[in-house]
């Protein structure tokens, strides 16, 4: 038993580290703990082809200490790969370890395999060096560099780049950037593939030339730092070591590789190429007198795809534009304020279609209505001192009539080439990399979001020097926006409308953003200064999705949808008379009761006050019973469409109402009851692309939709909320013939039975015995 345990675990590991993109891990030491051991935090970010896989690492050489926390959450994933499933998935662990020495010690991860690769690399090896002694330049024990990359690069065959991996070091140590040469320990393969070149000293890869093809090429990169000028390491056991610069002296060896011409589409333009390009390469046997301050890895994928009808960024190829931070830009961030970096890209022949990043735990992306990209990441009080890379891409996919002429001769290599039928593909941008520096908070403020208007609180503790005359909102020229109106002498305060004041909307997939700033002016009516010595960027973030649920026995508040620390909307569903719309159905006469041959008239409104939004009901189902998951129900509205052949839209001024009506009905079986839920969602208003403008979207049986019968809905408890159900009067109250539902429950049933002629026996019984309740409206003249 216990031999088939441990084959078991070791075909979990096997599993869990199989499929292999790449990783990194960096460390960061957090101080002494009361018992005078070290806390230092490991963070370690692996990619593989699936979400659920991780690795951890063991103690190599020294003491390495015992976990005692670990934090793992997914940074990115994508099916932009072409191999395997087509996916990648990256995640990052956060482990706190107490390690009772600064002695150094060694930490190793190691296991099969990569995802294929073509440059012989199979298992991979991470090997982390760590040496705690206190420095004597700065006092402390060494910081690691703060390294990144992308997991999963690509290029197009033709167009040669360059690659800036981020290297910061917060101690201001040369950092160096080299191929792994222990092999088994620093890599597998250790050789730097053919085509491109490494500039150790600036850590910049450049991509020359290479055949394309769906392997990846594997790259084992070691990161090491060094002082810049000789410094001890001083440990509590009273021993010291030395640590000495980088020897500037390196012996380097250069080829010259001749490589053929690469060819696009003729009738298009090519980046220029290059026969000959030097390939540069480092011997490291002279440092072996010269050992890091530490040791991290950094390896990657790298896939070479079919050339490009052109390399000129902004056609294919996605151009970063303004506001896109630069590669290598510094942003500051305060402890539990949001870091929000915009990304804007252009390719005028190709879809942009996503964006990939890489960065620290818990993360985000999102694509706003407008095309935006938007990272935003937090962070924490543990995170002061730290500094975070974030790397991110754009990619685009080509548009069908922008493909290559039918056949086209693309080479592959010295003296071959194939001609082939072009396919669309997958273009990627440059990759950029910024650092997020994280201090302390300086600004003390406190947003708080209500139905139509946000406020915003700021200590004038933390604004030392500054009065509100001299700040202001986006736009001070509506009373409401003066900062003085609502200040006192501890706080300034704002109350922002969301339509006014110079308050800016967004929208992405989830959310509507209401977005303003507090900045310092001269003049409170200037419309521009040079002096801004302070910006307050404040927003509240409205979840647009909200299930509203009512019935008819009795009327009570409206449904909220919120969540904590968003803003809110409120729904209100009414029921009226008539389509004139102009009174409300007075809640002391619930419940109320229809016959089969009156239409019921109801309205969803959102009430806000911001003018730039609108009500889009998405969904609408029925079911005889108050439960969000029954099945079955029957659908009224779904993905904007009618489906129920009896609804009619009724027109409102107010972007924010929906009016609609139906006939009644009710379920086939014992049932005399029904409730109505709808799901909704708020958009902005007149933008293009939401999914407000896109209206209904037909299902495959368009044409047909109104005799459909709804199969199972599940409908989130979270906002629902009962208020059913709506009554049919009984048949002493109607006024239809006898007879007749008799005639149609005839037709009802020879039907069933003639469609269940049709089916295996097997197959029918078990379709009897599982459905209980059969249901459709009712014509109008049933009772």
């Amino acid at each position: 038993m216990a031999t088939a345990l441990l084959l078991l675990l070791q075909l979990v590991s096997l599993a869990s580290a199989s499929h292999h993109y790449g990783g990194t891990v960096t460390y960061s030491y957090k101080g002494r703990n009361p018992d005078g051991s070290f806390r230092v935090d490991f963070r370690n970010r692996v990619t593989h082809d699936g979400c659920q896989y991780s690795h951890s690492q063991t103690c190599s050489t020294g003491n390495c200490g015992l976990v005692t926390n670990q934090q793992r959450s997914i940074t990115d994933r994508s099916t932009n790969a072409p191999q395997s499933n087509r996916q990648w998935c990256e995640t990052e662990t956060v482990e706190q370890r107490k390690v009772p020495t600064d002695k150094p010690f060694d930490m190793r991860a190691s296991s099969c395999c990569w995802i294929r690769t073509r440059n012989g690399v199979s298992g991979w090896r991470f090997q982390t060096q760590v040496d705690l002694g206190s420095r004597s330049d700065t006092g402390k024990p060494n910081r690691s560099p703060d390294i990144a990359i992308l997991p999963f690069l690509r290029v197009p065959q033709n167009c040669p780049r360059t690659y800036k991996l981020m290297s910061f070091d917060p101690d201001g140590d040369t950092v160096r950037c080299r191929y792994g040469d222990i092999r088994n320990i620093e890599c597998s393969g250790c050789n730097l593939p053919s085509g491109f070149v490494l500039e150790q000293g600036s850590c910049s890869l450049h991509y020359r030339n290479a055949i394309a093809n769906p392997s990846v090429f594997g790259f084992e990169l070691v990161v090491e730092d060094f002082p810049q000028r000789p410094i001890s390491l001083s440990y509590t056991d009273g021993t010291q070591s030395y640590k000495a610069p980088l020897n500037p002296m390196r012996h380097k060896r250069a080829s010259f590789q001749t490589y053929p011409p690469t060819t696009a589409a003729p009738t298009t333009t090519a980046a220029p190429t290059r026969t000959v390009a030097p390939t540069t390469t480092t011997d490291n046997r002279h440092l072996h007198g010269t050992t890091p301050l530490s040791k991290l890895p950094l390896q990657f994928s790298f896939l070479v795809d079919p050339p490009a009808p052109s390399c000129v960024d902004g056609l294919y190829l996605p151009k970063f534009v303004h506001p896109t931070p630069e590669d290598g830009q510094h942003i500051n961030a305060e402890v539990n304020k949001e870091v929000e970096i915009r990304v804007r890209a252009q390719a005028s022949h190709a879809t942009l279609h996503d964006i990939i990043i890489s960065g620290p735990l818990n993360i985000t992306k999102h694509r706003s209505t407008r095309g935006d990209f938007v990272i935003r990441w937090t962070p924490g009080p543990d995170d002061v001192g730290d500094h975070y890379p974030i790397c991110f891409a754009v990619e685009s996919v080509i548009d069908p009539a922008s493909t290559l002429p039918p056949q086209t001769t693309i080479y592959y290599g010295l003296h071959s080439h194939v001609t082939q039928s072009p396919q669309s593909g997958i273009y990627q941008s440059e990759m950029r990399c910024v650092l997020v520096n994280i201090g302390q908070r300086l600004i003390e403020s406190h947003v708080t979001c209500h139905e139509s208007s946000m406020t915003v609180e700021v200590e004038r503790s933390s604004l030392p020097g500054l009065h509100e005359d001299h700040l202001r909102l986006s736009d001070p020229s509506n009373t409401a926006c003066n900062l003085q109106t609502n200040s006192n002498s501890t706080h300034i305060i704002a109350v922002v409308p969301l339509n006014a004041c110079g308050t800016q909307i967004e929208e992405d997939e989830e959310n509507l953003v209401f977005k303003n700033e507090i900045t310092t002016v001269d003049n409170i009516h200037d419309l521009v200064t040079r002096n801004h010595l302070l910006e307050v960027q404040f927003y509240c973030q409205y979840p647009k999705r909200g299930n509203v649920s009512q019935g008819f026995t009795a009327h009570r508040r409206n449904v909220v949808v919120w969540d904590k620390g968003f803003g809110k909307f409120t729904y209100e569903f009414e029921f009226y008379p008539d389509s004139q719309y102009r009174q409300m159905i007075d809640p002391g006469l619930y419940p109320l009761e229809y016959d089969v041959t009156n239409r019921i008239f109801m309205q969803i409104e959102a009430k806000s006050t911001a003018n730039n939004t609108q009500l889009f009901v998405e969904s609408c189902s029925a079911a005889p019973y108050d439960t969000p998951n029954y099945w079955p129900t029957y659908s009224i509205i779904e993905n904007g469409c009618n489906l129920d052949q009896t609804v009619q839209v009724h027109r409102s001024a107010n972007p924010r109402q929906f009016r609609f009506s139906m006939e009644a009905f009710q379920f086939i079986g014992l049932h005399d009851q029904v409730y109505i839920s709808c799901s909704v969602l708020m958009c902005e208003a007149g933008s293009s692309g939401t999914r407000c403008s896109q209206g209904c979207i037909n299902s495959p049986l368009t044409g047909h939709h109104h005799h459909r019968k709804r199969e199972a809905i599940t409908q989130s408890a979270r906002h629902f909320i009962s208020q059913g159900p709506l009554r049919l009067k009984r048949s002493a109250e109607s006024t239809g013939s006898p007879a007749t539902p008799l005639n149609l429950n005839l037709v009802f049933i020879v039907g069933c039975l003639l469609a269940a002629a049709g089916m295996i026996s097997a197959v029918a019984l078990y379709k009897v015995r599982a459905s209980k309740v059969k249901y459709q409206p009712l014509a109008s003249f049933e009772n």
